[in-house]
């Protein structure tokens, strides 16, 4: 069995989570051309695109489930595989119920390594005894840039979207290959439930963590909406808030690591949250541009590091498996993703988007007043 401390081993764990983010990636631009392809209208788009989140949410409970007998590895090369090998349907996919099924089939892949290389990280990270969680999640939103711009740049050559998915999938296919046999072997033991009711630290871990998500969300959603109906930007250029926000939240969690180590968990959520929430302060008392997009930066730095530390609590509790804590943590999450940008809209609509966000600020206090609870096992 390979030790889980060996240059090899992380550098497996990082290919993983540039696979994941890297293929979830190449969907988003793709959706223009499934919605010409098939000639729907936007209800009918936003039902299609509800059947990935299903997909990965199920896949999430499941995972939890397989790895606690099985391991994270398996999951993580099927995951992999699967990503690479669904891609090319999405493109092809003539009928909205086919690309129903085919985006369930890419949300199952998507949502269980997800959780596999959670689940992975904490093992390796363990096994080091330094911080390493954030620059894992770094690799993510890295993939994440790395799959919007080869997909974009591919599809500009006015390659066939077919073609270009390949090409793609080859490169998930090659990183996943390389990562195969510098994974970890399972580690877990086939004692123990296989299922948990989430209760105490995890509930709490699984909160905070749709929090974080939540805000992420709502910065990809409604941020440029914000800045442009307060009259700060033009709609061609609305879009410039979520690029800092996001190169800001990568460059964090680079550094991130390196911060924890010197400065602690607990002081790490603490100061990152309360950074995010002078950003909001910034952002929505901006009276110029320059200094909305300042918000945007620190909500960035501040929330980039807030999810790699409540995964690594994940695996100091003692209520539940760390496989089916990590999965519930996983799928709060996305929860926060998938049905928080909605719920903002609903605040929106009734009370106006600035409220909203004003919102989000009090939330992201929650993290804040919770850093010492989530970190009192590490004092």
């Amino acid at each position: 069995m390979l030790s889980a401390d060996r240059p090899a081993t992380r550098l497996a764990t990082r290919l993983a989570f540039l696979v994941a983010g890297f293929g979830i990636a190449c969907w988003a631009p793709l959706v223009p051309f499934a919605k010409a392809r098939l000639a729907v209208d936007d209800g009918v788009l936003g039902l299609l695109l509800l059947s990935l989140g299903i997909g990965s949410v199920v896949a999430m409970f499941l995972t939890g489930v397989l790895s606690a007998r099985y391991g994270s590895k398996p999951i993580i090369i099927a995951g992999g595989l699967g990503l690479a090998f669904i891609l090319p349907l999405l493109a092809i996919a003539s009928s909205p119920l086919t690309l129903a099924l085919a985006l369930a089939a890419f949300g199952a892949a998507l949502g269980s390594i997800d959780v596999a290389i959670n689940i992975h990280a904490i093992e390796v990270e363990r096994a080091a005894r330094r911080p390493l969680m954030s620059g894992f999640h770094a690799l993510f939103s890295i993939g994440g840039f790395a799959g919007s711009a080869v997909m974009t740049a591919l599809l500009s050559l006015q390659l066939d979207a077919f073609a270009c998915t390949l090409i793609c999938s080859v490169l998930m296919l090659l990183a996943t290959v390389a990562a195969w046999p510098r994974l970890l072997r399972s580690t877990q033991t086939p004692e123990g439930p296989l299922f948990v009711l989430p209760r105490g630290t995890v509930l709490l871990l699984a909160l905070l963590c749709a929090i974080t998500f939540l805000v992420e969300g709502a910065m990809l959603d409604w941020g440029a909406l914000l800045v442009i109906g307060a009259g700060l930007v033009s709609a061609a250029h609305g879009g410039i808030g979520y690029i800092v926000f996001s190169i800001a939240m990568t460059v964090g969690r680079l550094a991130g690591d390196a911060v924890v180590a010197r400065i602690g968990d607990r002081a790490a959520l603490f100061w990152g949250s309360l950074i995010a929430i002078g950003g909001f302060i910034v952002l929505l008392l901006a009276p110029v541009a320059a200094i909305a997009m300042t918000g945007f930066l620190f909500i960035g730095l501040g929330s980039s590091n807030l999810v790699p530390i409540l995964f690594r609590h994940a695996a100091t509790q003692t209520v539940m498996p760390v496989g089916l804590a990590v999965a519930a943590i996983t799928t709060a999450g996305y929860a926060g993703i998938l049905v928080g940008p909605a719920g903002v809209g609903f605040v929106a609509h009734v009370a106006g988007l600035p409220t909203a966000f004003w919102i989000l600020a009090a939330l992201m206090a929650l993290v804040t007043v919770s850093a010492r609870v989530v970190t009192r096992d590490h004092r």
